[in-house]
């Protein structure tokens, strides 16, 4: 009983690790999509428009994460890689419906969501980005 206890905990800390890094690469993405820096849009100039799509990017991974584990908690490794290969193509779905977002509405998108005034474009942008992470939370389900 208490191996199994270690087992999970151990599981827990190599979920959450890969969990976290895939959140960075989330904001790492957003970063690349939009211009100027994020830590200095949100964290200095206190962008809301910027730390939405930040904050929906965020909960479509958790997400995808959250889904990975749960469909495959009773094989680790399958869980782990399972993870792993449905956040990447998460954030690769993400990014892409940036892009056609962007492609499809006037103006630069990133510009557009990074302006100091609030913009509906925000709040579209940020549905978009948790849109595609919930597609691919069904695949994984």
């Amino acid at each position: 009983m208490l191996a199994d206890l270690f087992g999970g905990a151990w599981q827990s800390v190599v979920f959450g690790v890969v969990g976290v890094g895939l959140m960075a690469a989330g904001f790492g993405l957003v970063d690349l999509l939009t211009p100027g820096r994020l830590r200095e849009l949100i964290w200095m100039r206190r962008n809301g428009n910027a730390a939405l799509l930040l904050a929906a990017n965020q909960l479509g991974i958790a997400g995808i994460v959250f889904t990975a584990i749960l469909t495959s908690y009773h094989d680790f490794a399958k869980g782990l890689a399972s993870t792993v290969i449905f956040g990447l193509v998460g954030l690769l779905i993400m990014g892409l419906a940036f892009v056609v977002l962007d492609l499809l509405t006037p103006g630069r998108l990133g510009e557009i969501v990074c302006s100091d005034e609030p913009h509906p474009a925000a709040r579209v942008s940020a549905a978009t980005h948790f849109g595609a992470a919930l597609i691919v939370c069904a695949c994984i389900a």
